[in-house]
């Protein structure tokens, strides 16, 4: 069972799990046919983008076979992150020039120990995608977001003073307070 991750030119991500035997053994950067992965998909023809298996290890073009391999590699694929430095340097560059760290990775070949596989549609197929995939082609704003209410600034620096003495009700003005201010 891989999980699927479609995308579009557009930007558009589709998710799908699938067994799909037929990706067994392919490279990455192989093109398919839509059909090998669901019979929805007849007429797509997609490319391989990229893999992963079930521990995060990311599957790179230029190390050959299925298994897993310790590479030197540069900033880019399978190595993002900066090492953490103990001790009490500062440190001055988020990206150091020329590091090169030795990283786990897999091989280009797909197994069963992939879990998810990355791909791109290279050629439209009969169907559209709104047809193939319609319960993720919702719109965000059909979905009510709820987020708590922010308090107006006023309001907070009054409950950080403390709590409010309780304040007494405005009095009623009675005829003769109403007469001696129309008379003034």
């Amino acid at each position: 069972m891989f999980k699927i991750n479609l995308s579009t030119k557009e930007g558009k991500t589709y998710k799908l799990e699938a067994e799909a035997p037929a990706l067994i053994g392919k490279q990455l950067h192989d093109k398919i046919n839509g059909k090998e992965i669901s019979p929805n998909l007849e007429g797509y023809e997609l490319e391989i983008t990229g893999a992963s298996d079930k521990a995060g290890f990311t599957a790179v073009a230029n190390v050959e076979g299925v298994g897993l391999k310790k590479v030197l590699l540069t900033y880019g694929k399978a190595m993002k992150k900066r090492p953490r430095k103990e001790g009490k340097k500062k440190q001055l560059c988020k990206k150091p020039k020329g590091l090169r760290l030795r990283r786990t990775v897999r091989g280009k070949i797909i197994s069963e120990a992939i879990s998810q596989i990355n791909l791109k549609f290279l050629k439209e197929g009969s169907k559209k995608l709104s047809e193939i995939f319609p319960e993720q082609n919702k719109k965000e704003e059909a979905k009510p977001e709820e987020k708590p209410a922010k308090k107006p600034k006023e309001e907070i620096k009054k409950s950080e003073a403390g709590p409010e003495q309780p304040k007494e009700p405005p009095k009623e003005k009675t005829q003769e307070q109403t007469s001696e201010e129309a008379k003034s």
